[in-house]
């Protein structure tokens, strides 16, 4: 995703799980006045004391998205167990994209993890490490019911408009097919560039679509007419040698799948649960 010019990083504090998020600055000091230490349970290193930071950028509905003055979704209700479980609160810093691929916040030292609906993928390990693999994700072609296209074929036979979201999977996966997609820096802006005609179609991932559709609105004027299996699976990042806290990523993730809490928040952010959701291959990537 690009960001826009002059766009400033936000910071936002966990209050709980089930609560949500909420705005408490527009930037933070370096700690949290020397309070406290940095080293949580299990001997994990804190880029701040008393805080879980994480990196994301939003909006990214369903995964993490201000909703009410708080940022909610997936991925920070997950994440939010994984700062439990280290004995802190979960803090978000929202940030462009671009950084996620290259770990630069993360080496930085402003972030301790990244959660941002992100598919492992090779290019991306050789600067971050990731988390057990915790969301089994397909891509959805959208379209105008105006269009008149039935598959992502038609789309490039038709020569119609296809829109994705800069610097995703979804717009990698467009231009290897040949197109030459219209880039939009966010998921919202992907959903208005349809909205006001800039394109007739687009790719990206299908949960957010199914977010979408539940607005009556869009399912009225929009309809999906491909579902692209490409074998993508999102984790959580870390600074590359981060063992510990990849490992207590890791152990909240089986945690949650083992006692049931997984299925309940992927009901709540989701859908209907989807069983191969929870048991995916560490070992698979896609490329």
């Amino acid at each position: 995703m690009n960001t826009l010019p002059g766009r400033r990083t936000r910071v936002l504090a966990a209050t709980t799980v089930t609560a949500g998020l909420m705005l408490v600055a527009a930037c933070t000091s370096t700690d949290d006045g020397g309070s406290g230490s940095k080293t949580a349970a299990g001997g994990v290193e804190l880029a701040k004391a008393g805080r879980l930071t994480t990196c994301t950028h939003l909006p990214y509905p369903p995964f993490q998205s201000e909703i009410d003055g708080k940022v909610q979704g997936f991925d920070v209700s997950l994440i939010d167990l994984v700062a439990k479980d280290l004995g802190v609160k979960q803090a978000i810093l929202d940030t462009p994209f671009e950084n996620f691929k290259t770990g630069a916040f993360l080496n930085s030292g402003e972030c301790d993890l990244a959660a941002a609906g992100m598919t492992i993928t090779d290019e991306r390990k050789k600067n971050v490490d990731f988390s057990d693999p915790y969301f089994e994700a397909t891509q959805a072609v959208l379209v105008d019911k105006g269009a008149g296209v039935t598959s992502l074929a038609d789309v490039k036979s038709k020569d119609v408009k296809l829109g994705a979201q800069a610097q995703t999977t979804g717009e990698d996966y467009a231009k290897k097919q040949g197109f030459d997609p219209v880039s939009f820096e966010s998921s919202d802006a992907v959903l208005n560039g349809l909205r006001t005609g800039q394109v007739k179609a687009v790719i990206i991932d299908f949960p957010v679509v199914q977010g979408w559709l539940k607005d009556k609105a869009n399912a009225d004027a929009y309809k999906v007419v491909d579902n692209l299996n490409t074998g993508e699976q999102y984790g959580f990042t870390v600074k590359k040698g981060n063992t510990k806290l990849v490992a207590a990523i890791n152990k909240a993730l089986a945690d949650a799948k083992a006692d049931g809490t997984y299925k309940k928040l992927y009901e709540k952010w989701i859908g209907p649960y989807d069983e191969s959701a929870a048991s995916p291959s560490a070992a698979a990537s896609a490329s």
